[in-house]
C-alpha cells in the first residue's frame, strides 16, 4: 500500500506545483485565446502529466526512506539483518536482478518495495512484521516484493499514471472551454473567463478520483502476479498462502492503523474500488488454485 499512495500523493503535489506554474505564466491562457487548439492541448497536457508521473517515480524511493523513516542496512549489525540482507540477495538472484537495498522501519506489520529502477529498488519490511511472522513467512512476503521489482509494476504504474494525468488535463480543459463558452457565454474575442477556471479545477479533481480508480485496479491486478511470483521463488504456494492467513488473523483484532490503511477488509464494497489490495481470501483462494 504505501508505495502507492506515496507515488499517487507525490504524483499529485507535482502536478499541482506544474499546474501553479503554467497559471503564473499564462499558458492556459495561451491555448485558448484564439479558441482551443486541440493538438496543442494535447501535447502540453502529455507533457506536464507524463512529467508529474517521471518525477513522481524517480523520487519514490528517496519519499519511501524519508515518510516511513526507514534505515537502510548497510552493514548487518545482528542475526535478523544478516538473515534479511541475504534472504533478499537470495530472492533477486532468482528473479534476475540487482539486489536491492534493504531497509527496516518502525510501524506494524507491513513491507513494500520501491524504485524507479529494477536494478537499483529499495525493499522495506517494518519491526512488526519481523515480529509477527516466522521466517518462512516473512521470506514469502520478501518474494512478493522481489516480484513487484522483477515484473517492473512501478514503471508500468509510472507510464499509466502519465496517461491518465494526460487525459484528465485535456478532458478538463476541454468541459471547461465549452462550460465558459455555452454556460457563460464568453465571446472568443476575450479569450476565456472565469467559468473556464472554475470548471477546470472541478474537472480535475472528478476526473482525478476516477483515474485514481484505475490506478488502484491496476494495484489490485498486480497483486496476483507478485503473489504468483513469491510462490515460483518458494517452489509452492503455501508460505505464501500462511503470510497472508497471518495477515488476516491479525486483522481480526486490534488493527495497526498502518494495516487498516490496506483496506483488506472490513469496509464497505465501495470502499474496496479505492484499496490497492484485494480481500486476502481473494488472494488465499488464487494461490490455492495455482497449487491444485
Amino acid at each position: 500500500m504505501k508505495r502507492i499512495v506515496l507515488f499517487v500523493l507525490t504524483n499529485l503535489a507535482v502536478l499541482l506545483v506544474l499546474s501553479i506554474i503554467v497559471r503564473l505564466f499564462g499558458l492556459d491562457r495561451f491555448l485558448t485565446q484564439q479558441g482551443l487548439d486541440l493538438g496543442m492541448l494535447l501535447a502540453f497536457s502529455a507533457v506536464i502529466g507524463f512529467s508529474g508521473s517521471i518525477i513522481s517515480l524517480l523520487a519514490s524511493k528517496a519519499m519511501a526512506k524519508w515518510s516511513t523513516g526507514a534505515q537502510v542496512i548497510t552493514s548487518p549489525r545482528d542475526a535478523t539483518e544478516q538473515w534479511l540482507t541475504n534472504t533478499v540477495a537470495t530472492l533477486a538472484s532468482q528473479a534476475g536482478i540487482r539486489t536491492p537495498e534493504v531497509a527496516i522501519y518502525e510501524g506494524g506489520p507491513n513491507a513494500f518495495a520501491t524504485g524507479a529502477f529494477r536494478n537499483s529498488a529499495l525493499v522495506a519490511v517494518s519491526s512488526g512484521l519481523l515480529e509477527t511472522m516466522n521466517r518462512d513467512q516473512v521470506k514469502a512476503v520478501l518474494g512478493h516484493e522481489i516480484a513487484h521489482v522483477a515484473n517492473g509494476d512501478m514503471v508500468t504504474l509510472a507510464l499509466m499514471q502519465g496517461v491518465l494525468n494526460t487525459f484528465v488535463l485535456f478532458l478538463s480543459r476541454v468541459v471547461g472551454y465549452v462550460v465558459d463558452r455555452l454556460v457563460f457565454r464568453t465571446e472568443q474575442e476575450r479569450g476565456v473567463g472565469p467559468g473556464f477556471y472554475v470548471t477546470v479545477v472541478v474537472c480535475d479533481i472528478v476526473f482525478g478520483i476516477l483515474a485514481a480508480l484505475i490506478v488502484m485496479w491496476f494495484s489490485r491486478h498486480r497483486e496476483f502476479a507478485a503473489d504468483r511470483g513469491s510462490a515460483a521463488y518458494a517452489g509452492s504456494p503455501q508460505p505464501m498462502i500462511g503470510a497472508l492467513r497471518r495477515l488476516a488473523d491479525m486483522e481480526a483484532g486490534a488493527l495497526p492503523e498502518s494495516m487498516r490503511a490496506m483496506g483488506i477488509s472490513g469496509r464497505p464494497a465501495w470502499m474496496q474500488l479505492f484499496s490497492s489490495h484485494p480481500p486476502i481470501a481473494e488472494r488465499v483462494r488464487a494461490l490455492q488454485a495455482m497449487g491444485r
